[in-house]
């Protein structure tokens, strides 16, 4: 069961469950308010109202004859492979007209020395799941290539855009983004995390390290781990953090699988997924869902934030733009129709808290019980 309200810019949907560890709890369902607003820094983020839209998720998901129209469009290959380069194309000159220098990004990253960051970053044993070895984002390869590593950022900073289209630049659009993000995070612990300080964060699924970089520049004293299971990805991570100012702790880069990530458990007090679960298959969702809980200590603190299901803007996109954002994301279905807060409560997590942090996006927060 779940009740939802509207506040200023956050809808928050809250619920508590049992746990396993040290006492048990009473199952209940509570409904949240948020105490403040977003960050101030910006005027955007403290007067925009993030709406949700009519329907528990878009229309073009799931069993839908919508859905199944777009499905059988995607299937058809010839089509696809034109659906697939209007994506791309569309990304591309989307981000450019949003002054994202794109091109000159990726030519900068696959000019220079990232590669000779493979070796140390790279774990020769892993073994890929099925699920990832998908052609994601218009790339045959999905993420294991050069190509998709250097524009990764170029994509996140479009992302961030399109999330906030009347933010003065790219700039202060992504700021809005991962200011409200990383305010709900900072939020949940403070309301639920007591005194624990967070001195260890690791970051699933951190692509090139924009969301890790986030997370180390709030939390300066953590010691931050991002790991994915791209070594592209990391290589251009590592490469990017190296040519900036030395931290006081070091980020550390991990070439591991979500489900399976070879941690000690109990070791962090905050796992951050960021844009991770809407790339993934229900049965990975619930996999990582269930290592972050196993690494996570008592009373720590998981953050999820990805794509809403419930937002208006989401809901009313046009449908040449939701089927070319099908084309890309093969498992985006079964994202839609997975009931992440439930499967949540499943792993042992209490205390979650669905926020949408802006139009586009919700961050999900929720703690494993003392």
């Amino acid at each position: 069961m779940a009740l939802s309200t509207h506040t200023n810019n956050l809808t928050i949907l809250s619920i508590t469950g049992h746990g396993r560890r040290r006492r048990r709890r009473r199952p209940s369902t509570v409904v949240k308010m948020a105490s403040s607003s977003p960050p101030s820094s910006s005027n955007l983020s403290s007067s925009n109202v993030y709406e949700e839209g009519q329907l528990e998720r878009p229309k073009w998901s799931g069993e839908t004859p919508l859905s199944r129209l777009v499905g059988a469009l995607i299937s058809f290959k010839p089509l696809y492979s034109l659906l697939k380069l209007g994506a791309r194309q569309v990304l591309i000159s989307t981000a450019e007209k949003g002054n994202i220098p794109w091109r000159e990004m990726t030519k900068e990253i696959l000019e220079s020395d990232v590669y000779k960051e493979m070796d140390s970053v790279q774990n020769p044993s892993i073994v890929y799941p099925d699920y990832y070895l998908n052609p994601f984002h218009a790339y045959d390869e999905g993420n294991l290539s050069w190509l998709a590593a250097a524009e990764a950022e170029a994509a996140t900073m479009s992302v961030g855009k399109r999330a906030i289209p009347n933010a003065s630049s790219t700039k202060e659009a992504n700021e809005i983004v991962r200011q409200n993000w990383l305010s709900a995070v900072e939020q949940h612990l403070q309301q639920y995390s007591g005194n624990v300080m967070v001195g260890d964060i690791l970051d699933i699924g951190c692509s090139v390290g924009v969301s890790t970089r986030g997370l180390a520049d709030k939390f300066p004293s953590a010691r931050v781990t991002g790991l994915d299971l791209s070594p592209y990805f990391l290589s251009v991570a590592q490469f990017k953090e190296k040519k900036r100012s030395p931290r006081t702790n070091a980020i550390r880069w991990i070439h591991a699988n979500g489900e399976d990530t070879g941690l000690p458990s109990d070791s962090f007090d905050l796992v951050s997924i960021a844009y991770v679960f809407h790339e993934c298959p229900e049965r990975a969702i619930i996999g990582i869902l269930r290592e972050a809980f196993r690494v996570l200590r008592p009373g720590g603190t998981l953050a999820v934030t990805d794509q809403a299901p419930k937002s208006k803007v989401i809901q009313e996109l046009s449908p040449v733009l939701f089927t070319l954002m099908k084309s890309t994301e093969p498992f985006l279905d079964e994202y839609y129709q997975t009931d992440l807060e439930g499967r949540m409560k499943e792993a042992g997590f209490v205390n979650i808290e669905t926020s949408l942090t802006d139009p586009r996006h919700r961050t999900v927060t929720a703690t494993v019980p003392f």
